[in-house]
């Protein structure tokens, strides 16, 4: 099994309408944290990219990069940034390419990761969305199978927000709130957990 314009469409059409359904949500876990707009960031984010999508060129890396381009224009929030950085790196690694071998999807998501990670200026460790890409990318690292890789990635995305839930904030707006921020879902984590889901075709 391959990815292609195809399959990334379905992909990103999955990502719209959970962002859709979770809307609320994602405002409300952002308003105890932050401003209260990721719900608003995300779907807004992903209309731009939906009404594009028939548009999108075979070639996987300036589709993603138009997608990110969309995401940008239509949200100015650092998380969407964050989100249009990650996708341009992804993007720039399948610049030329009509197809990807999921086996490639570990790679991607830590050069997602990275760059995103520089462009924030973050650490690890600190409860936001680098947390959520390094579990997916660590638990999918070799595996070559899709299904099990689908898995894989939907597990550890739920597991390291669970996993960070009880612990301090101490990055980003969030890490103002202190103390306040343990025993709640970050934002970013939790709607990177939504997505990985919707992309897996893992939807409860």
């Amino acid at each position: 099994m391959t990815i292609d314009i195809a399959a990334l469409r379905i992909g990103l059409a999955r990502v719209a309408a959970a962002m859709e359904r979770d809307f609320e949500e994602l405002n409300a876990a952002d308003g105890a944290l932050g401003d209260g707009d990721l719900g608003v960031t995300l779907t807004r984010g992903m209309r731009a990219i939906m009404a594009q999508a028939d548009d999108l060129p075979e070639d996987l890396g300036r589709a993603l990069l138009a997608c990110a381009q969309a995401f940008t224009k239509a949200s100015g929030s650092s998380y969407g940034t964050l989100m249009a950085t990650g996708l341009m790196a992804i993007a720039k690694e399948l610049k030329g390419e009509t197809t990807l071998d999921p086996a490639r999807i570990p790679d991607l998501v830590a050069k997602a990761r990275d760059q995103m990670q520089a462009r924030g200026k973050a650490d690890l460790g600190g409860k936001t969305v680098l947390d959520s890409l390094d579990a997916v990318a660590t638990a999918t690292a070799g595996k070559t199978d899709a299904s099990a890789l689908a898995d894989a990635a939907a597990t550890a995305a739920e597991t390291v927000l669970e996993t960070f839930r009880d612990k301090r904030a101490t990055v980003g707006r969030a890490r103002i709130f202190g103390d306040k921020s343990v025993g709640m879902d970050d934002p970013g984590m939790l709607a990177m957990a939504r997505i990985v889901r919707a992309l897996a075709a893992r939807d409860a």
